[in-house]
């Protein structure tokens, strides 16, 4: 079930493009350096606190993605 886990650094950065934003901005809004946010996003989990955060500022909820996909993955195995 793991090749079928939502990849979160993508699922980012796809909600922050649809909302016009820049990498830059959601960084500082989370309190974290552009370099390092650019980190972040390249890996497929991150820390629950800032996948809060990040949805906090976003105003979207990625737990809902992640939900929906480990039921499909669950329904698929």
């Amino acid at each position: 079930m793991k090749n079928l886990q939502p990849h979160c650094g993508k699922l980012i950065s796809a909600k922050l493009k649809e909302k016009g934003q820049k990498i830059s901005w959601l960084a500082k809004k989370v309190n974290c350096s552009r370099s390092n946010f650019y980190k972040i996003l390249e890996k497929d989990d991150i820390g629950y606190q800032l996948l809060w955060n990040i949805s906090d500022v976003l105003d979207y909820n990625f737990f809902m993605d992640i939900a929906i996909q480990f039921q499909k993955a669950k329904a698929n195995s």
